[in-house]
């Protein structure tokens, strides 16, 4: 790559984690275009032509995405704070325009999500994404450092990734049951598999949550441990944090063991 071409994904990138930490912000155009440090119309044209997706497009996409995990994983958040945080003026709209991208109404996804159309609505946005993810990775990026083996508990995901939401959603409520929140008790993934194996039925994930407590073990549950040592450590935003909290997504790849770890930690 050039030094020309690795510049301008750098700023693009810029662009995404400028959306991704300010989606409660007013995202216009010239703002953005100025966090890229192109002209206002230039930046549009590369932005389309880069991502397959307009800004606003990309902006509505990422405001719907980060709703739709608070239908699914937060409670306690009403529907009309969801609808006014993507963006809405009022929940009707948002429930026509959520309609209309899922199939459910947010009520209905809410109480049982349907994956499926979930993953294709987001298509765009993930494919969006991951043509930039690779091309601005150097090793600037990553730190070497020691990490002391984790004591966690693990619901393991085996099969379809289009059901890992569920798995998801059985995992939160067993860890609200058991009084381990994420501010306290840290969220790790462990892929045991590649992201995007070759066959559906592949795809190996397990979920886990970092404490020292006795684990109740039960048929989803178990009681495990991350093993400590030498890892490859990179920073990630994520797009979809609740309302003011942070949430910071580090890959932790232990070369002996060829899988990868992932933490979340929320503040705020």
């Amino acid at each position: 790559m050039t030094a020309a071409l690795r510049n301008y994904h750098e700023r693009m990138q810029r662009v995404l984690d400028h959306i991704d930490r300010h989606l409660d912000d007013d995202l216009d155009l010239d703002g953005l275009s100025g966090v890229a440090a192109f002209s206002k119309f230039h930046f549009h044209r590369q932005f389309t032509a880069t991502f397959g997706l307009s800004v606003h497009g990309y902006v509505r996409l990422a405001r719907m995405k980060r709703a739709s995990y608070r239908l699914a994983y937060r409670d306690d958040d009403r529907v009309t704070d969801i609808a006014m945080d993507a963006g809405y003026a009022a929940p009707d709209a948002f429930a026509r325009a959520f309609r209309q991208r899922f199939g459910q109404s947010p009520s209905s996804f809410r109480k049982s999500p349907d994956w499926e159309p979930w993953l294709a609505a987001f298509g765009p946005l993930d494919n969006a994404r991951s043509k930039l993810m690779q091309k601005t990775f150097t090793p600037n990026d990553v730190t070497i450092r020691d990490v002391p083996p984790t004591s966690v508990a693990i619901m393991q995901h085996r099969g379809d990734p289009a059901m890992l939401g569920a798995t998801i959603q059985r995992f939160i409520a067993w860890r609200k049951a058991a009084g381990l929140h994420p501010r306290t008790s840290p969220t790790f993934n462990v892929w045991r598999s590649e992201r995007r194996p070759a066959s559906p039925a592949d795809y190996s994930v397990d979920l886990c949550v970092g404490t020292d407590r006795p684990i109740e073990v039960g048929e989803e549950i178990k009681a495990g441990e991350i093993p400590g040592g030498r890892c490859a450590s990179s920073a990630t935003p994520t797009i979809w944090s609740p309302r003011h909290s942070t949430s910071i997504a580090t890959g932790c790849r232990r070369a002996a063991r060829k899988h990868a770890i992932s933490r979340s930690i929320a503040s705020g």
